[in-house]
């Protein structure tokens, strides 16, 4: 029946076999995956493809892999959680590749997320020239993140924070009383600090410019706090008494906001008073001057951890050939290649994670896993082609390749078409999102999908037909933007199209965010700016999709409202999680408490009170329409929509959510569990519910990151909308589908980093799409040569 070389007959039982998965929304799946093969898991947003691939079979390798470390590491396997399965077979270890959605700190970089930096840090301690006489330096030295190595002014940092007048008093016209020192705090404090140097004497009534130099100097950057006795003016009908008040000057204010400061909007607003400079004393080398004393073929540590990786490639080639450092500059050049083979060779070592795309640390993860030599493993990855333009998604299937070549299994959760078609098998989950998915439609090679009519995935898989030819809208007018030098953009001018659908194209790292970063409020012709990035909705579980949406207000107030709340005397603040009063008090109101675990990251484990439902007994004892409020917690957006019907702010919220295809998240989904394409869509639909008026310009930053060509159609259905009643959107976007459906297309390159930077072509996806010496043409011809249906 099957054919000699099919993997189903192999004699030894070659398949990873899953038995009634139960995860999420799965139905009790039944699923054969076989071993050494490259599998791609499809299906539309929520469809359970992740709670398959990730939530069942690599939390089961992982729970193993615990379960084999040690009586300490069993203790806590139950906490966090075995998965929802009946049984999997022939599951070999797996290792992850998330798509995390932690934000790394500011210390993390590019050299540590790949660890070059060690081998780059032992190669200067071992085979570094060093000045004559100095001694040899360990390779904890060269680190700006320990204490043996960082510079002692920035601590490491490379940067520090120094504010001048002109930041301080920005309109030297006005008097101390009328407000001269912007950096002030409002209200009775900065009337305080007025009152104070009043009565040590100086003028708060002559205009700033007039103060003496020695003065003005004194009241903005001096380090005293003298304390004197403040007489505040009497105001009619109010009684003030003499009070002792401190004096600080607003420098030191700025300073202490900063560094101290709880509020981020405090902290925000103290930045603008501060500036960034490199630290005068290690010149933004971060590190102690003995360090950067030593170099390697003539440069210091720091001067090569700012090349890009392809050059840093050929200045180690060009270095002292003796043993010791020809053996670590080998092991180093092997590990940047497989860096820039994913085509991440734009990237210094010391570019921070922060700035870096999901997709970017996700590739830098796979290529240190690339060289780290493990066979017989299951690789887990979540939609390694995020962020990839398609020239550099065909380096990515060699790297798969390679990883299964070497005698790995790689499970790829993935809606990039080509990556899709390349695969030796197909597991496509559906055929909906939430309650209408979960069940596996099918599970075999790709080609044989074209048979299962109800896979949302096949007609996007096999349909071939050209696209219908839409004519480009008529711009409203223009933006003019630049010019704009940052990174590898250097003084880059372009006009963007007003009142219609621009996207903005090229390979990574080319400049597309650089360029679009640069669309502010300031600019003329832009009346109101929204940028939707796909930063997290908030950084605990305590935010959530009904808490970011306003949502929760509408529904607090509705069990608030009830009879038997006022009966007990229960105001909207009861039903909260987050204040005192209705929450449980074990977790307050997370629903979860922290296991702290030695060694691995720490986890969330459910409240052992109140078993997740965040709330007091009593609190949930209060129903709206037969619910209590963690069960409407518990509801997805599509179930609340029909709940909530009858109440129209809850109603418009609940609405735009499932305009931009949500419908299966969960209202109380804590914001960490959400993927960077859900929490940008989710600032969309918050953005949608407003009543708008006026033009607007949208920015999103790839838009279409996790989504299935199928929820892609939604999106675009809600920005063409956005478009038609007169606002402005542009997109710097990968997906070629969505690039044809544009009016105007921007392409940068020709290449990432400092190859690229440039505008290659602009004008209609059809005139891009012909546009010699552009990385994007081919792709986008192929994409108008045939329909997304």
């Amino acid at each position: 029946m099957h054919g000699p070389d099919d993997p189903r007959n192999r004699p030894t039982d070659a398949f990873v076999r899953v038995r009634a998965a139960r995860e999420h929304n799965l139905k009790g799946v039944d699923v054969d995956i076989p071993r050494d093969t490259l599998t791609v898991f499809t299906g539309v947003s929520g469809s359970g493809k992740s709670s398959l691939a990730f939530g069942t079979i690599y939390a089961e390798a992982q729970r193993r892999y615990l379960e084999s470390v040690a009586p300490y590491a069993r203790r806590l396997i139950h906490q966090v959680g075995a998965p929802k399965v009946g049984e999997i077979d022939g599951l070999p270890p797996a290792v992850s590749l998330e798509q995390r959605r932690s934000s790394p700190t500011s210390r993390s970089s590019v050299g540590t997320v790949t660890t070059l930096s060690n081998s780059l840090r032992m190669l200067f301690s071992r085979a570094g020239t060093y000045p004559p006489g100095a001694p040899r330096l360990d390779s904890d030295a060269f680190s700006p993140n320990t204490a043996a190595g960082a510079c002692p002014e920035c601590h490491g940092l490379g940067r520090i924070h120094r504010t001048t007048e002109d930041l301080l008093v920005p309109d030297s016209s006005l008097s101390l009383r009328e407000g001269a020192i912007a950096a002030w705090p409002g209200a009775w404090q900065g009337k305080n600090l007025r009152d104070v140097l009043d009565a040590l004497g100086y003028d708060v009534d002559r205009p700033w410019r007039e103060l003496s130099r020695e003065d003005r100097d004194w009241i903005l950057f001096t380090d005293e706090q003298p304390v004197v006795t403040v007489h505040p003016v009497r105001e009619a009908g109010r009684i003030q008494r003499p009070y002792q008040g401190t004096y600080t000057s607003a420098r030191r204010y700025v300073m202490r906001t900063f560094a101290d400061s709880k509020s981020p909007a405090l902290r925000a607003k103290a930045e603008r008073f501060l500036r960034s400079v490199p630290c005068p004393v290690c010149g933004g080398g971060r590190l102690r001057p003995e360090a950067l004393a030593v170099t390697f073929a003539g440069r210091t540590i720091a001067e090569l951890a700012a090349l890009p990786l392809t050059e840093l490639a050929e200045a180690l080639e060009a270095g002292p050939g003796d043993g010791t450092a020809r053996a670590l500059t080998a092991d180093l050049l092997a590990r940047i290649g497989t860096v820039t083979e994913l085509g991440l060779g734009y990237l210094s070592l010391d570019r921070t994670a922060p700035t870096l795309s999901a997709g970017e640390l996700q590739r830098l993860r796979l290529a240190t896993q690339l060289r780290s030599g493990l066979f017989g493993v299951v690789y887990v990855l979540d939609e390694p082609s995020a962020g990839l333009h398609p020239a550099d998604a065909e380096a990515l299937l060699a790297v798969l390749n390679r990883l299964k070549a070497a005698g790995n299994t790689v499970f790829v959760v993935e809606h990039h078409l080509d990556v899709v078609r390349s695969a030796d098998w197909l597991v496509d989950v559906g055929p909906r999102a939430g309650e209408h998915g979960g069940r596996v439609l099918h599970s075999g090679p790709p080609e044989q999908l074209a048979g299962v009519s109800e896979s949302a995935t096949r007609r996007f898989l096999f349909d071939r037909t050209p696209v219908p030819a839409r004519a480009p809208r008529e711009p409203a007018g223009e933006l003019l933007l630049g010019p704009v030098t940052r990174h590898n953009l250097r003084g880059l001018t372009t006009r963007l199209p007003l009142g219609v659908l621009t996207a903005v194209t090229g390979v990574s790292g080319s400049g597309k965010s650089t360029l679009v970063g640069a669309i502010t409020e300031e600019l003329p012709g832009v009346e109101r700016l929204v940028t939707v990035d796909q930063k997290p909705i908030g950084r605990t579980p305590r935010s959530n999709l009904a808490t970011y949406t306003g949502l929760f207000d509408v529904v607090r107030k509705l069990f608030a409202a009830t009879g038997e709340a006022r009966a007990r005397g229960y105001g909207a603040g009861r039903f909260s999680f987050n204040v005192e009063g209705g929450r449980c008090e074990t977790c307050q109101g997370e629903g979860f408490v922290s296991v702290e675990l030695l060694f691995l990251p720490s986890t969330y484990a459910p409240c052992p009170d109140c078993r997740g439902a965040r709330y007091k007994p009593e609190t949930l004892e209060v129903r709206y329409e037969g619910r209590n409020i963690a069960e409407v917690l518990d509801l997805t957006v599509e179930q609340a929509a029909e709940a909530f019907a009858d109440t129209p702010a809850a109603a418009r919220s609940l609405r735009a959510l499932l305009d931009v295809g949500l419908g299966y998240l969960r209202l109380g989904q804590p914001a960490t569990e959400l993927s960077g394409g859900e929490a940008q869509r989710i600032k969309l639909a918050a953005e949608l519910q407003r009543l708008r008026r006026g033009h607007t310009l949208y920015v999103l930053d790839e838009p279409t990151t996790g989504l299935h060509p199928a929820d892609v159609e939604v999106l675009m259905r809600q920005l063409h909308g956005l478009v038609d009643a007169g606002h402005s959107v542009v997109v710097v976007e990968h997906d070629m589908d969505v690039v044809a459906e544009a009016d105007w297309v921007v392409d940068l390159g020709p290449g990432g980093g400092d190859e690229g930077g440039l505008i290659v072509a602009d004008g209609t996806p059809a005139e891009v799409a012909r546009a010699a010496g552009s990385r994007t043409a081919p792709y986008l011809a192929r994409a108008l040569g045939r329909s997304p249906a």
